[in-house]
């Protein structure tokens, strides 16, 4: 069995050679820049380790796996246009390259890419690809639908982002390691199993980079610390705070919700001592825990050899950044 590193190297050498030689150019010039800028590639790492429980041949779906990294790529172009986003991995992004209109286009053709390559199966394995395909596309829809709206209201709930971000993230790690499983001819069992493993292990690690956010490690986290508070942005954590807030609180975080007129820092500090005042951090930290263990309790269910989890399990521990 390969690790994921190992197939990590392997997936990337075929994204590399991922003929994309199609008229015009101009259209396809993006394409490659936006699977140029490089990322973790989990989704298609996911997909294999999946396969992988039951057959060793992992080159066999690396045409799914190709597709389901093409529609994550095509997300985040699209993603980039509707945020305004400048930067996408330490570099420009497509639509500050060259424009709006050529990126919504170029975004456009990478799903087609993606249906095409996803469609690359076994005729008796097509229907079900398809069906968990689709199904995952409009519900990633969905969440972001969600996601914009709350950006309006201030009553959102901890029930209504837990279902946004299952929707928005959760799904499509769900979707790579079931198309994985289903490529595989798994049983119905492991195929739900794997899904639900997916859908735990992405709840879990988007609430950690919430926590990430406010009580990170700068030098480890990637990005600024503070930045959905500066934003306003509607995590777990600033929904929680509003939920469980005492009138003065209440009171204290509407004013720096609402102020325009402060410096940054300020604002951050502020509102970090009321999480801290709430017991926000805590909360958070047991919310991930309880996903994080479901997640796992997913693996234990599987059908086959307990040797063959492992990378399942490691790769899970990896991506939240623990040891053990």
């Amino acid at each position: 069995m390969k690790t994921p590193a190992e197939l990590l190297e392997l997936f990337n050498t075929h994204l590399t050679n991922l003929p994309l030689d199609r008229k015009p150019e101009g259209l396809y010039t993006p394409v490659r820049y936006e699977l140029s800028l490089g990322g973790k590639r989990i989704r298609p790492v996911l997909m294999l380790l999946a396969y992988q429980l039951y057959h060793d041949n992992v080159e066999a779906i690396m045409s799914t796996a190709l597709g389901i990294e093409m529609y994550h790529n095509y997300t985040l172009l699209h993603d980039d246009v509707m945020d305004r986003a400048d930067m996408r991995r330490g570099k420009p992004t497509v639509h500050k390259v060259w424009n709006d209109n050529t990126a919504i286009l170029s975004g456009d053709a990478m799903l087609v890419l993606a249906y095409q390559l996803m469609s690359d199966v076994e005729q008796q394995q097509l229907p079900a690809v398809l069906q968990r395909f689709t199904e995952t596309a409009l519900e990633i829809g969905e969440g972001q639908q969600m996601d914009m709206e709350f950006e309006q209201r201030m009553d959102v709930t901890e029930q209504e982002y837990i279902e946004m971000i299952r929707l928005k993230t959760s799904v499509l790690l769900a979707c790579a390691l079931e198309i994985g499983a289903i490529r595989a001819d798994a049983p119905e069992s492991d195929r739900k199993a794997l899904y639900d493993f997916g859908q735990y292990l992405g709840l879990a690690f988007q609430l950690q980079d919430d926590l990430l956010d406010v009580y990170g490690d700068p030098k480890t986290f990637g990005k600024q610390i503070g930045g959905d508070i500066l934003c306003n942005k509607k995590t777990f954590m600033l929904i929680n705070a509003l939920a469980k807030a005492d009138a003065a609180q209440r009171a204290e975080l509407e004013h720096w919700l609402n102020t325009t007129d402060t410096q940054p820092q300020e604002k951050i500090k502020a509102v970090t001592e009321i999480y801290n005042t709430i017991g926000i951090r805590k909360l958070a930290e047991e919310r991930i825990n309880q996903y994080f263990d479901k997640a796992l309790e997913q693996i234990e269910i599987l059908g086959v050899d307990n040797d063959k989890k492992q990378s399942l399990y490691a790769l899970a521990h990896s991506l939240m950044g623990r040891k053990s």
